[in-house]
C-alpha cells in the first residue's frame, strides 16, 4: 500500500526531479518505508512506499522490467498475486521479488491492458512504455484506491491524492462549483468531478491511456461493472448459502497474506464480526478496534449508537486482543483541520469517526479488516429500496429514488442557497447526474426484484464507492493499510447473482403496500422485511452469535444531531455564522442560517447538512 505520483509533459520539457519530489513528498504519509522517483524526460513518476509483502529493498518503487521498456508506480494489493506469478513464470519471466508489484508490472508487460481484468484485488498504478511512449493509468474494480489526475496546459499530473497534484506549480487551487452543486445534492459525486476545479477521478474499473505525441487525453475505457439481476436458473436456496459461506472464507484467507501485522475493525454488527471471527481461526489473538461515543448529552435514537458492548462480547469469543477509544463531542472540532486536509474532498457522511479508528489501528498494526461491501452486496438498506420498489417504468423509478437521495437540502431551498453562484451551475441538472450512473438498464423492467436490482447496483456505484474512498484517505492518512474482504471478485460475482428474495424476503408482500394510504408506512413495511443481508445472516449463524446476525442495520455514525444542538453549538456557530466564512461567497448566508436555526432550535434533524457546511467551510480554508 503506498503513494505514487506522476507527469507527463506533452510538449516535452524535461521533467524536473525537485518538483517531482515535492509531489512525492506530498503523500509521503501513504509510504513511510521507502521513496523513489523515475524521470525520463517528459515523464516523470514517484512513489511513496509502505511495505507489506516483502519487505526488502526487492520491492522497491518506480520498478522497471529487466529490458527497461515498462516502468510502474504502484499502490495496492493483488490478492491473487501468487497464483498469477506462476502462470508468468510458465511463460518465461523471471522475479526477484516476492511482491506483488512485480506481478503487476509483468502482467501488463504480458498482457497489456487486459492484464488488469485478472487481478483480484485493490490498486491504482500507472506504467509508462518507454518504447512507445504512452502512459497507462488504472483503478481497481470498485475503486477501493483513488487516483486523480489533471490536464493542466501541456502537463497531465496525476497521483494517490490531490495535494500530490497541488504540489506541481502549473496547478492552483480552485473551486469547482458544478462540483459543489452536486456534493450538496447528493453528499458526495456521482460523477468524476471533485470540489477542485479540472482536477479528476478516474472512475472505478476504468483505465486510461495517454500517448506523449498526441498532446490529447482520451476518455478512460470501462473494463468492468457491477451486474446486479435475478438468475435465469436458480440453484437451491442451501446451495446458495454454502457458496456464499465458501467464498466468504476464501475472500478472508486470501487477505491475510501479509509480512506484517494485521488486525482488524469491530464495530459491534454483523459484517466486521464475520470478518473478525474468520480472520481470529487463522491469526490467534488477531488484535481488534472499536471505536465509541460518550452518550451522556445524546438522545432519541442516538442512544444506540455505541456499539462497544456487543464488540467486546465478540472479542471475548474470539479471543481477539481488544482496544478502544471513546469519542465526544470536542473530538470533531479538534481533529477538523487535519481530517480537511487528509480527507481533501467531503463525501458520505460524517467521517472523523473514521479517522479516529484509523489512529488507533495505527498504533498497533500496518493493516487492518474491514467489513465494507457487505450492505451494498447482501442488501442492508432495505428501508433505501423501498422508496422505489415498485414504478410505472424507469424513469419513474429514477424520479423516486432521486428524491430520496437528495440528502442535504429541501428542494425549496435549493435556488436560494446556491443564489450567488447559479449562473455558473444553472445547467446543472441533478437529476441528469443521478439517472447517468445506470450507463445501461434493462429495456423492461417489470417485478420489484428489477427495481432492487438496480437500487443495489446504483448503491454500490455511489455510496459505496464514496465510503471506499473515505475509508483510504482516513487510513493511510496514519499509513494504515485498510482490506475489504466482501470486495473479492468471486465472491462480488457470486453475490450480484443471487436472488433478492434471498436477500430482502418477500418482495410481494411489499409491492402490495397502497402507497396512498394515510399514516406511517415505513413501520408495515419494517414488520415485512425487517432485517435485510437475510442470506448472509444464516450462513454468519455459524460464525457469530445469533443476537449479532438478528440486529437490525446500525451504521457507524456519532451522535451529532444532539451534539450540534447541545455540546458542539458554539462551534456550529463560531464557524457558520462567522462574518469571515469562506463557504459564502458560493452559498447564501441568509437561507444556510435558516436551515442550521431549524437544527438548532429541534425543528428539523439537518445533522448532516450542518456537517457538510463545516466540512466545506474547512476545505475552503486549508486549500483556497
Amino acid at each position: 500500500m503506498c503513494g505514487i505520483v506522476g507527469a507527463l509533459h506533452f510538449d516535452g520539457e524535461p521533467v524536473s526531479p525537485v518538483i517531482l519530489r515535492r509531489m512525492t513528498d506530498a503523500v509521503a504519509h501513504r509510504g513511510p518505508d521507502g521513496e523513489g522517483q523515475y524521470i525520463d524526460g517528459p515523464l516523470g513518476l514517484g512513489h511513496r512506499r509502505l511495505a507489506i509483502i516483502d519487505l526488502s529493498t526487492a520491492g522497491h518503487q518506480p520498478m522497471a522490467t529487466p529490458d527497461g521498456r515498462y516502468t510502474l508506480t504502484y499502490n495496492g494489493e493483488v490478492y491473487n498475486f501468487q497464483e498469477l506469478r506462476i502462470e508468468l513464470e510458465s511463460l518465461g519471466h523471471r522475479f526477484v521479488s516476492r511482491t506483488d508489484s512485480e506481478v503487476v508490472l509483468k502482467a501488463y508487460a504480458q498482457w497489456g491492458e487486459k492484464s488488469v481484468e485478472r487481478f483480484n484485488g485493490m490498486f491504482a498504478f500507472a506504467i509508462w512504455d518507454k518504447h512507445e511512449r504512452k502512459l497507462f493509468l488504472a483503478r481497481d474494480r470498485y475503486g477501493v484506491k483513488p487516483l486523480y489526475y489533471i490536464v493542466c496546459g501541456k502537463k497531465f499530473l496525476f497521483g494517490s491524492e490531490i495535494k500530490a497534484i497541488l504540489a506541481n506549480p502549473a496547478y492552483r487551487a480552485g473551486i469547482d462549483h458544478e462540483g459543489l452543486f452536486e456534493y450538496f445534492a447528493f453528499q458526495n459525486f456521482f460523477t468524476d468531478r471533485t470540489l477542485f476545479k479540472d482536477v479528476r477521478l478516474l472512475p472505478a474499473g476504468s483505465h486510461l491511456t495517454i500517448h506523449a505525441a498526441s498532446m490529447k487525453v482520451a476518455s478512460p475505457q470501462t473494463y468492468w461493472d457491477f451486474s446486479f439481476a435475478e438468475p435465469e436458473s436458480p440453484l437451491k436456496d442451501e446451495e446458495y448459502i454454502e457458496e456464499v459461506d465458501r467464498l466468504f472464507q476464501q475472500a478472508v484467507s486470501r487477505q491475510l497474506v501479509s509480512d506484517v501485522d494485521i488486525g482488524a475493525y469491530l464495530s459491534g454488527g454483523m459484517d466486521s464480526g464475520s470478518v473478525t471471527a474468520l480472520a481470529a481461526r487463522q491469526l490467534p489473538y488477531i488484535k481488534s478496534f472499536t471505536c465509541g461515543f460518550d452518550l451522556n448529552s445524546a438522545s432519541g435514537v442516538e442512544l444506540g449508537y455505541d456499539e462497544r458492548a456487543p464488540a467486546e462480547y465478540m472479542s471475548y469469543l474470539f479471543k481477539t486482543e481488544h482496544y478502544e477509544m471513546v469519542l465526544k463531542a470536542g473530538d470533531m472540532e479538534r481533529v477538523m483541520p487535519k481530517l480537511a486536509w487528509h480527507l481533501e474532498e467531503p463525501r458520505v457522511g460524517q467521517s472523523y469517526p473514521n479517522y479516529y479508528a484509523a489512529q488507533l489501528a495505527s498504533k498497533f498494526v500496518k493493516v487492518v479488516l474491514s467489513g465494507a461491501g457487505g450492505d451494498e452486496l447482501f442488501g442492508g438498506y432495505p428501508w433505501r429500496y423501498y422508496r422505489a420498489v415498485v414504478n410505472n417504468d424507469f424513469e419513474h423509478y429514477v424520479d423516486k429514488y432521486y428524491g430520496f437521495w437528495q440528502r442535504l437540502l429541501p428542494n425549496d431551498s435549493v435556488n436560494k442557497v446556491f443564489a450567488p453562484i447559479r449562473g455558473k451551475v444553472g445547467r446543472v441538472s441533478t437529476r441528469d447526474i443521478f439517472r447517468n450512473v445506470f450507463h445501461q438498464h434493462a429495456a423492461s423492467l417489470t417485478r420489484p426484484e428489477d427495481y432492487i436490482n438496480h437500487s443495489l447496483y446504483f448503491e454500490a456505484k455511489t455510496f459505496l464507492h464514496g465510503l471506499l474512498v473515505v475509508e483510504d484517505k482516513l487510513s493511510m492518512a496514519h499509513s494504515l493499510e485498510t482490506r475489504v474482504p466482501f470486495l473479492d471478485n468471486e465472491l462480488v460475482d457470486f453475490a450480484m447473482k443471487i436472488p433478492s428474495r434471498l436477500k430482502l424476503g418477500n418482495l410481494s408482500k411489499v409491492a402490495r403496500l397502497n402507497e396512498n394510504e394515510p399514516g406511517p408506512k415505513t413501520k408495515k413495511y419494517f414488520n415485512k422485511t425487517k432485517d435485510g443481508k437475510l442470506i448472509l445472516r444464516k450462513v454468519m449463524e455459524r460464525y457469530i452469535p445469533q443476537v449479532i446476525t438478528e440486529k437490525e442495520k446500525q451504521g457507524f455514525s456519532a451522535p451529532d444531531a444532539s451534539w450540534f444542538k447541545g455540546e458542539s453549538i458554539d462551534y456550529v456557530r463560531r464557524t457558520l455564522y462567522s462574518d469571515k466564512a469562506r463557504i459564502y461567497e458560493y452559498l447564501d448566508r441568509k437561507s444556510v442560517h435558516a436551515l442550521v436555526n431549524q437544527h438548532l432550535k429541534g425543528k428539523e434533524n439537518r445533522r448532516l447538512l450542518i456537517w457538510s457546511l463545516l466540512n466545506v467551510e474547512k476545505w475552503c480554508e486549508t486549500f483556497l
